[in-house]
């Protein structure tokens, strides 16, 4: 699948999770493509189980919960997540380490930048992760069990939620799909967010790492409290409102400056 093909792709999804619904027409105007094009388009993402094609157009399987695949995700913020990722890391002590991560682009990044730590473990839900960082010799890697969502490629249910419980780490670090003042952590997916709580109960300190735009947005399903978080990493596109209410709330917030290297 080419790069224009993928961006194609998630921008359909994007369009049928804010709208519903949307027709054949307008999804031909926004996209700038063919009858034909936008055919076979919508075609394979039905094929996925992505979207259900319409007499005139598509609409969503699941407006109130539907996430974009992570073998679709924008990845052109990848530049920002690594430096959100290196500032997360850091807060990891040093010395023999115990840490959980649950899946993501931000939070593999962060994997990344433990690398070659002494003594490091990882504990993780995501088989991306997991796959990653078994390759380093540094590192200990514990995969948790449990069913494997096609969307995140992630482990939730009482398999992966059990593992977390009956262990202790020194750090659990999140990804999310929402962080506000108002509700804490939020996912697309009510078994991660089961899975991500376990994970984050027996950790020591729990950090939040999110790029700016997922600060003040509200998705489906709970996470992580404010009054468990530690520490939130984010950027400068921020909303500031927002990262005063959570700071106020006692998490110690952390913004990363976009465009400085």
């Amino acid at each position: 699948m080419s790069i224009k093909r993928t961006d194609r792709m998630r921008e359909v999804l994007s369009l049928l999770r804010d709208r519903g619904e949307v027709d054949s027409r307008v999804l031909r105007t926004e996209l700038r493509v063919s009858a034909a094009t936008l055919r076979r388009d919508l075609g394979e993402l039905e094929e996925q189980g992505l979207l259900v094609r319409t007499h005139g157009g598509a609409r969503a399987l699941d407006p109130s919960g539907s996430e974009i695949p992570v073998r679709l995700r924008d990845h052109r913020m990848t530049a920002i997540k690594r430096r959100i990722a290196r500032h997360a890391a850091a807060l990891v002590p040093a010395g023999p380490q115990a840490v959980a991560l649950t899946g993501g682009v931000t939070t593999g990044e962060v994997a990344r930048s433990l690398k070659g730590r002494p003594g490091m473990t990882i504990v993780t839900n995501s088989l991306t992760i997991a796959a990653d960082c078994a390759v380093d010799a540094h590192m200990k890697v514990i995969m948790t069990g449990g069913l494997v969502r096609a969307n995140s490629l992630e482990a939730v249910g009482p398999m992966s939620e059990h593992a977390f419980q009956v262990i202790t780490v020194g750090t659990a670090i999140l990804g999310a799909d929402g962080m506000s003042a108002e509700i804490g952590t939020t996912t697309y997916d009510e078994a991660e967010a089961r899975t991500a709580i376990a994970m984050a109960a027996n950790a020591q300190q729990v950090v939040v790492a999110v790029d700016g735009s997922k600060i003040g947005k509200v998705t489906f399903a709970k996470m992580v409290a404010l009054n468990q978080i530690h520490h939130l990493v984010t950027d400068s596109t921020a909303d500031a409102d927002q990262l005063e209410h959570i700071s106020a709330a006692g998490v110690r917030v952390h913004v990363v400056e976009v465009g400085v290297s």
